[in-house]
């Protein structure tokens, strides 16, 4: 026990190390725990609680009858009113609340609060997502094939009593309407709204629909959670910002897939044969140049959901250029920050060094930090070759990637403005920019008002 600990009317504690500050009271059962805790960050168990195999990170709390069975509290998170939290791992400042999350891994600022069988079972939710009441997220038992993995990208958001089936893959700031789904759903465009429309017995999805019709929500939510995040120790880079190298990857390979849809459907509804080669260029066609046939279309997509009904996606000339504007902000608002912190001839020394990309970059979710998918792949073969031998070593990888994060936004975010706007990187020079930020400013000024630039004028 550490200094300054107090505990007070609790049962049984059996193999616990508890750290500085921390405070106990009323809990049933505490065995084989850390509890991390200090002077700046204090730990607190309350009534009730039952913790067995467990590590606690500083700051974190459970109180009023938890349960919690091997399991990894991150630091600031919170368990209350009778959760459970069993085989998972719930990451920094985020709160479960009366219901049960079995053999998950969730990330950042999760936030799940309601008791009417809300819950999630052998799920990756990464982060900044919200449980809806009565949403069965990862339900097992619902099929005769072995119990599988949800994967949710950061944003997610199931709406009023969702019910999904394993395996099921989302995007980032996915948005689901109240539905019994049917099937296993692989749905790639971000910020949408997915509709299980039951009486035509297809599937709905809107593209963008975060920024068609709930732009004040994002750029609140960006606020809100680097507001609540309280760690003291920020080593690690967390993301909140809905524009970053993870959606801006996803929105880019969703205005592909919109030119292969739309392609397709008008080759379809003229009883044309094609390849999705000509797909493709026709669809870009149709939504460069904003033609009315689109409207016009039935747009399909495929590989969606594991059946046969119809999967349509609407809104799509909204969608297209409202994800190829938001591209634009992407890169803007990048670049104007970073030439905010340094200067203009330290970005042209840099774009012109021959550092920028030349591929098309993934990028991982790392715990709510997003890490280029080669250092990762990298990462992982040093500690396989053994040229990585402990923990320290790997922490500091993390630190280096923080440290070198926003150059590699900024490039990653002007390669990809590059590729959807078909301009050379040595076209690229004030004049690009000065346009590029007159446009950047423009949307910045039609936005909610709860958000402004930082940094110095330009």
């Amino acid at each position: 026990m550490g200094k300054r600990t107090v505990i007070k009317n609790t049962h049984i504690i059996k193999d616990v190390k508890m750290g500085t500050d921390a405070y106990v009271k009323g809990a049933n059962k505490l065995k084989n725990l850390t509890i991390n805790s200090n002077e700046e960050a204090k730990s607190q168990i309350g009534e009730g609680c039952e913790m067995v195999n467990g590590i606690m990170g500083v700051g974190s709390r459970a109180f009023y009858g938890v349960k919690a069975v091997r399991f990894i509290l991150s630091p600031f998170s919170q368990l209350k009113y009778g959760a459970r939290l069993i085989n998972s791992y719930l990451g920094e400042n985020a709160t479960v609340s009366c219901c049960e999350v079995l053999n998950s891994l969730i990330f950042p600022a999760h936030e799940q609060h309601h008791n009417n069988n809300s819950f999630l079972c052998a799920a990756l939710v990464m982060g900044q997502s919200n449980m809806a009441a009565g949403a069965t997220i990862g339900s097992n038992h619902n099929s005769r094939g072995a119990d599988g993995e949800l994967q949710a990208g950061r944003g997610f958001w199931p709406g009023l009593c969702v019910s999904l089936k394993h395996n099921s893959r989302f995007a980032s700031f996915a948005m689901i309407a109240k539905g019994n789904y049917p099937a296993e759903l692989d749905i790639p465009f971000p910020f949408a709204l997915i509709s299980n429309e039951e009486s035509n017995n297809k599937l709905v999805i809107m593209p963008a629909y975060w920024f068609l019709y709930n732009m004040y929500a994002i750029q609140r939510n960006e606020r809100k959670f680097s507001e609540r995040d309280k760690r003291i120790n920020k080593q690690q880079e967390l993301e909140f910002n809905c524009l970053a190298p993870d959606t801006a990857n996803e929105i880019y390979k969703s205005l592909r897939l919109l030119e292969l849809f739309t392609g397709r459907a008008f080759y379809k509804d003229n009883e044309i044969v094609g390849s999705d080669a000509e797909f493709s260029a026709k669809g870009k066609s149709l939504l460069e140049h904003n033609s009315p046939l689109v409207t016009k279309l039935n747009v399909t997509a495929s590989g969606f959901e594991n059946s046969k009904r119809e999967v349509q996606i609407i809104k799509v000339q909204q969608a297209y250029n409202v994800y190829k504007r938001m591209l634009s902000f992407y890169a803007g608002s990048e670049i104007i920050k970073y030439i905010s912190a340094n200067n203009y001839d330290r970005f042209f020394e840099l774009i012109h060094a021959g550092k920028l990309n030349i591929d098309l970059q993934e990028w991982i979710n790392i715990g709510g930090q997003l890490i280029a998918k080669d250092r990762v792949d990298n990462l992982l073969d040093q500690v396989r070759n053994g040229v990585l031998k402990g923990w320290e070593e790997i922490h500091q990888f993390y630190k280096e990637q923080g440290q070198q994060y926003d150059t590699q936004k900024m490039l990653h975010a002007l390669f990809l403005l590059a590729r959807s706007e078909n301009v050379s990187f040595e076209q690229i020079d004030k004049s690009f920019l000065k346009s590029l930020f007159q446009q950047t400013l423009k949307l910045r000024s039609g936005l909610p008002k709860c958000i402004q630039f930082e940094g110095k004028r330009l």
